[in-house]
């Protein structure tokens, strides 16, 4: 440790005593009692520049080129194949107004490099090249913002009737899942409800919520539309998953929704991707505290069978938890024992 401490401390008394120097330099240049300093100190930087300009850029597209794979995930969801359509089109309309712009940063420093005899031009302005950059940039910009438009209209907007619901609630920290089960409507939920057995808070008042059960991993059926709805319970959290390219912020007091349709089963993904191991994930992309790292739930494609077999399996949460429904009024108790004595 402390001949590392020694080590950093020779780098930089070795650094300012190179900057005293440049300083010196620099003095005698503006004196104007050094020119041949400025001339070699010039070209010296001009080359610099333009060694910088090939290393870095050869860099930047030999390790784009070597982790192409870990960074461009296969698509799993059909929306998924126009965000990254969007994706790429902004890439390389961006990408080669950096190129370019870059290209002229690094070379005009030498090209224009100080020479003795040479003299500034004098170039005030130019409205042809004005109107140029700003209507060219704007015209792309707005295209490129309506086709995102397009497709997040797309994606918020009402889901296909036949859409499969499943809730994510978000609190610190971990997601709770909870499916609406054969009848496909979620039931009401009430923050004042929660407690250690009602994590969701699920008002079991509304009827729809008495064959509501939660689930561990998130299962839905391949190629068939799924629509989640998202809120937290406490804080900021966002739903990400990589694959179905379907990231949504779940906001307490402000419920949100993403509808998808998936297209590659989890085997279906493991067989293409080499991977036995491999499953889908939703990861929270919103810093919320401590045990962010923490928000992890697993993704389960299935083919539609396997799904509504996997369904008709499920027991609604009151069967375990009886005493949710305890103090419910006859009628709505009713119901809940005979939901209960179906799935026993």
């Amino acid at each position: 440790m402390y001949g590392f401490l020694i080590a950093v401390g020779i780098l930089l008394l070795l650094s300012i005593i190179w900057m005293v120097y440049r300083i010196q330099t620099l003095v005698s240049v503006m004196k104007g009692s050094d020119k041949k300093v400025a001339t070699g100190s010039n070209k010296v930087n001009a080359f610099m520049f333009v060694l910088f300009l090939v290393g870095a850029g050869g860099l930047m597209f030999w390790y784009s080129i070597k982790e192409f794979d870990n960074y461009n995930l296969p698509v799993a969801s059909e929306h998924g194949v126009i965000t990254d359509q969007l994706f790429w089109i902004t890439m390389a309309v961006t990408g080669v107004v950096f190129i370019i712009t870059h290209i002229l940063l690094f070379w005009f420093p030498y090209k224009y490099q100080y020479q003795e005899n040479r003299k500034a031009d004098f170039y005030p302005d130019n409205n042809k090249l004005e109107v140029i950059w700003t209507t060219v940039p704007a015209v792309v910009l707005a295209l490129l913002v309506i086709g995102g438009w397009k497709a997040w209209s797309d994606i918020t907007a009402p889901a296909p009737e036949n859409s499969h619901v499943v809730e994510i609630m978000g609190y610190q920290f971990a997601w709770e899942v909870r499916y609406p089960g054969m009848d496909n409507v979620l039931g009401d939920h009430d923050y004042r409800l929660t407690s250690a057995t009602n994590v969701s808070g699920v008002d079991f008042t509304d009827k729809n919520a008495l064959d509501d059960f939660m689930s561990p991993v998130v299962v839905i059926p391949k190629g068939e539309p799924v629509l989640f709805k998202i809120r937290a319970r406490d804080v900021l959290h966002s739903v990400f998953a990589p694959h179905m390219r379907l990231k949504m912020d779940a906001v307490p007091g402000m419920p949100t929704r993403f509808w998808f349709m998936p297209t590659k089963t989890t085997e279906e993904m493991r067989a293409e991707l080499n991977d036995p191991d491999f499953v889908y994930e939703i990861a929270c992309t919103e810093i919320c505290g401590r045990g962010h790292f923490s928000m992890r739930k697993e993704i389960r494609v299935v083919e539609p069978d396997e799904f509504r077999k996997w369904m008709a399996e499920q027991k609604p949460y009151i069967v375990n938890n009886p005493s949710l429904v305890a103090d419910l009024p006859e009628e709505l108790k009713e119901l809940a024992e005979i939901t209960i004595s179906e799935h026993k």
